[in-house]
């Protein structure tokens, strides 16, 4: 799951750098919406054996970036955080999982035994009622699955 959040988190960056481009170049630049595709794609010659045809490519972030820069003064590092990473929808249940939650009571209170089944459904029906929050975040480093380690489990 990680890696598929992750890929789409990209995918997210990606689709809006090209937006921002294409809709400022069209808003902005006073070209019209072919005309912005076309200045979004470079020719770049590929040789196959003794052959050399051209493909279309797509600009590189870094492209678009000067784009937005040198013509209209955009700064798309300052953009907003939720247009360049999207959102992050997730239940915060804090550090703590079902099963250690259950074990550090019985720690606490000098037990060594299982709890009833009772309690663990309890336990999870607490848990199910966790905040819901809305957050634009880096998905794809680390820092967010440290923080959040119960998302890639089945508690």
């Amino acid at each position: 799951m990680r890696d598929y959040l992750s890929w789409r988190q990209a995918d997210c960056h990606i689709n809006n750098l090209y937006n921002t481009a294409f809709w400022a170049l069209v808003q902005k630049g006073d070209v019209g919406t072919t005309e912005a595709e076309e200045i979004l794609k470079v020719l770049r010659p590929v040789i196959f054996g003794r052959a050399c045809i051209t493909i279309v490519q797509g600009t590189v972030a870094s492209q678009k970036n000067e784009i937005l820069f040198s013509r209209f003064g955009i700064n798309y590092n300052d953009e907003p955080e939720q247009f360049k990473k999207g959102s992050v929808l997730f239940r915060d249940y804090g550090a703590v999982s079902i099963g250690s939650t259950i074990s550090n009571a019985a720690e606490q209170q000098g037990e060594e035994r299982d709890f009833s089944k009772k309690r663990k459904e309890k336990e999870k029906k607490r848990r199910s009622k966790a905040e819901i929050k809305l957050q634009s975040m880096d998905i794809i480093r680390d820092h967010f699955w440290e923080a959040h380690p119960w998302l890639l489990t089945d508690e």
